[in-house]
């Protein structure tokens, strides 16, 4: 069973404070999407048919370009939307094989072993399947900077990507949303009535949104380089 991976890579990232697009800041050497990139590749055992990065279409040269150095004949770049959810619906005009990840630009390090955990889901029957982490922090409901409650966090995860798809499901999810938007994929099937598997997820996985973020990020960069 095939897979395609999208990476929306279109938004402006503006909490990181830098003065282009986030996906196309260097880290260490190289951009943040070119590593994220380049960690899917590293992923072997995925059956991988191609990747979908999906761009401001005024930086498509610049993003071949950018991935030109990666050996790879499976990197589809095409023009992305306002909203990350019209960036995953460009992707999936290009997506094939049975399915479909979603991937974060900004997470560059994610571990092969979570992108093996989700399609092993996905091969197992579910239909959607998220990686996620326990919540550690306490959690407080709050009003107008008034304590509400504590939420109980045993409940709770913290959700990562890639976020996994059988691909009829996903574009019947996209396909209900009739052009609504949502902060992840998986509420999209949510809503659209799919069911939702929660894989273990890695704390290397995280997002680079802020400056701290970033600052974090290159360290690891560093060290790995």
């Amino acid at each position: 069973m095939s897979t395609s991976v999208i990476i929306p890579a279109a938004g402006s990232g503006v909490r990181l404070g830098e003065d282009r697009p986030k996906a196309f800041v260097d880290l260490g050497g190289a951009t943040i999407l070119a590593r994220t990139v380049s960690s899917v590749l590293a992923a072997d055992g995925l059956d991988l048919d191609r990747i979908v990065v999906v761009v401001p279409g005024e930086l498509i040269d610049a993003v071949r370009s950018d991935l030109a150095g990666i050996d790879s004949a499976t990197i589809v770049v095409t023009a992305g939307g306002d909203e990350r959810t019209d960036s995953v619906r460009a992707g999936l005009n290009h997506v094939a094989g049975d399915f479909v990840l979603v991937h974060d630009a900004a997470r560059p390090f994610t571990p092969a072993a979570v992108f093996h955990r989700v399609v092993e889901a996905l091969r197992a029957g579910f239909p959607a399947v998220v990686p996620g982490l326990p919540v550690v922090d306490t959690l407080k409901r709050v009003d107008d900077d008034t304590v509400i409650e504590t939420v109980d966090r045993a409940v709770l995860r913290a959700v990562q990507t890639p976020q996994g798809f059988h691909a009829d499901a996903l574009a019947k999810a996209y396909l209900a949303a009739d052009g609504g938007v949502a902060t992840d994929d998986a509420g999209l099937a949510e809503r659209a009535g799919f069911g939702v598997h929660v894989v273990a997820g890695d704390p290397d996985a995280f997002k680079i949104t802020t400056p701290w973020d970033l600052r974090l990020a290159r360290a690891i960069a560093k060290g790995w380089d």
